[in-house]
């Protein structure tokens, strides 16, 4: 599924028009995007848990020429499903 399949769904579930299925998916992604920025742990009960994990920095190589470089410390998302979500999905 998409996001425009998302929106949808979502205008025919909740008898809505496409444009306020639209701003509400959007809302919502714009919401999780800016908790997840902060640091924010997002946490969907049942289906699925979103946080971002810290990396320090480290010295990695080139595989092109082999030198050696630094690595900078990053922020990346990640996504842990739910007891829930693992159980529908493995009928």
């Amino acid at each position: 599924m998409n996001k425009l399949e998302l929106i949808s769904a979502l205008k025919n579930e909740a008898n809505i028009s496409k444009s306020e299925a639209a701003r509400v998916v959007q809302i919502f992604f714009n919401s999780m995007a800016d908790s997840m920025a902060k640091g924010d742990r997002i946490e969907i009960r049942g289906l699925c848990s979103f946080y971002v994990k810290n990396y320090k920095s480290y010295t990695g190589r080139n595989p092109k020429t082999g030198e050696k470089v630094t690595i900078k410390p990053k922020k990346l998302p990640f996504f842990k499903s739910g007891k829930e979500l693992k159980e529908r999905v493995d009928l």
